[in-house]
């Protein structure tokens, strides 16, 4: 009832204990599990058949034949993995921002999208150097006239790797006092929600949509009806597919389309909210004239945008060099000032009613990029962003190129996005950007 209605829009959905909580949904992860058992038995059959099991230290084991050594190790190794497996199972059950899934069983599931990939004749390395050709050049007016090709190569190329490490909602939060990361990205979409007046039921558009993690929390949150659009055709096909995984069909869905031509009729929509997606035009205003033909008259639209601060300077070399980073890693044309999408609001026909930085919010304990600052602690994910994790995360990637797990490329969108990680996170520290620049207007009572 009410209770359970609570928990789902708090916490996220209920996802059930079961044999798919515990050992993942996947082809791939059924089959990486059913191989792990079959080895583990398989191994220890051999071994009690051998009358070894009297093995008792490192010392004796280095002596006896290969196979028995073999066999000793797929125990330990297999074992390993299916105890990884059931804590899995433990720390991940909340359904929190993985869906309830650890790393184990989500590099599985990203290995085993990427493999679908593979077979379907998709060249990351060409993706890559489309993407490069775009982005690298010191002309902005490159990325600025290319962007539609530029956007969909981008999101070709790091969705599976941003639904891995960040989950569905590829957007930053601060957290506040013993708020969770999820909670807190949560929090961060439930804020920009209510700042749309609007009853359930009614007709919204979601500007950008990726693979609609804000949508279907904010469906959840306020029983909208909500379409999702965005550029990307991978995109549009795993939001779908999550939207069923949810139970949410009926409510929410994406369709494939480009916001500088919404396929909407004009005055169809009820409000519009957008989630750090518009910074992918290389003009806002043509975007927000988009949204603003679709809207009823006195129609909301809210939404966060990336931008930068009064703090920037464009004469100092360190704060160009940010921006570049930022721009080349996250497949964006040339970003703004605030002063400039505030302009472009206006210019636009919207009403401005509220502009703010939320990453200036005084109650925040861990500020928004905190997720992408380079760690020394092992145990942490961040580890793999400080000098030393980046090797060794190369490495990997290159050895599962080679063994031909991954799609020849994938260790080159790991360096395009610690590109992002250096830009975004030094960007942050310095306050010379932001990426939740709140912007809430409003289409005039009477216009057309």
């Amino acid at each position: 009832g009410n209770r359970g209605r609570a928990h789902e829009v708090f916490f996220g959905p209920r996802v059930p204990r079961s044999r798919e909580r515990i050992f993942g949904k996947g082809t791939a992860a059924v089959m990486l599990l059913q191989l792990n058992v079959w080895g583990v038995g398989s191994a220890m059959g051999y071994l009690a058949y051998k009358s070894k099991l009297s093995v008792s230290s490192l010392a004796e084991l280095a002596k006896e034949p290969a196979g028995v050594r073999f066999a000793t190790g797929a125990i330990g190794v297999g074992s390993c993995l299916l105890g990884v497996r059931f804590l899995e199972s433990l720390v991940y059950s909340s359904g929190d921002v993985t869906n309830g899934t650890g790393p184990l069983t989500r590099t599985v599931a990203m290995m085993e999208r990427m493999l679908v990939q593979k077979g379907q004749k998709q060249s990351i390395n060409e993706w890559i150097d489309k993407y490069d050709a775009i982005t690298t050049p010191e002309d902005v007016n490159i990325r600025n006239t290319s962007y539609a090709l530029m956007v969909d190569s981008f999101y070709k190329l790091v969705t599976h790797f941003y639904e891995w490490g960040w989950g569905a909602s590829f957007h930053f939060a601060y957290r506040m006092q013993g708020e969770t990361f999820s909670e807190g990205i949560r929090r961060h979409e439930y804020y920009l929600a209510s700042q749309i007046p609007l009853k359930p039921g009614s007709k919204v558009v979601d500007v950008g949509c990726g693979i609609g993690g804000p949508m279907r929390n904010i469906t959840r949150f306020t029983n909208w009806d909500v379409t999702g659009v965005t550029l990307n055709h991978y995109q549009v096909e795993r939001c779908n597919e999550m939207c069923r995984e949810e139970g949410l069909q009926t409510q929410c869905r994406a369709v494939q389309m480009d916001f500088h031509k919404l396929k909407l009729a004009d005055g169809s929509l009820d409000g519009a909210f957008a989630v750090e997606a518009t910074c992918h035009s290389p003009d806002r205003k043509d975007v927000f004239r988009e949204v603003y033909r679709c809207l009823k008259p006195g129609a909301y639209f809210a939404f966060y945008e990336w931008c930068l601060t009064d703090k920037f300077n464009h004469s100092d070399t360190e704060h160009m060099f940010i921006k570049k980073m930022i721009e080349e890693g996250n497949g964006l044309p040339e970003m703004a000032h605030t002063s400039v999408i505030d302009q472009a609001v206006k210019d636009s026909g919207f009403e401005l009613i509220t502009k703010r930085d939320l990453a200036h919010d005084a109650n925040q304990m861990v500020p928004w990029y905190r997720p992408v600052e380079p760690s020394w602690n092992p145990f942490i994910q961040r580890f793999q962003f400080n000098p030393v994790g980046t090797f060794v995360t190369i490495f990997c990637l290159r050895f599962l190129e080679w063994m031909w797990v991954a799609p020849p490329g994938t260790c080159k969108i790991q360096i395009m996005l610690n590109k992002a990680l250096v830009g975004c996170s030094q960007g942050g520290e310095k306050d010379i950007f932001t990426p939740m620049y709140l912007c809430v207007c409003r289409k005039p009572d009477g216009a057309r």
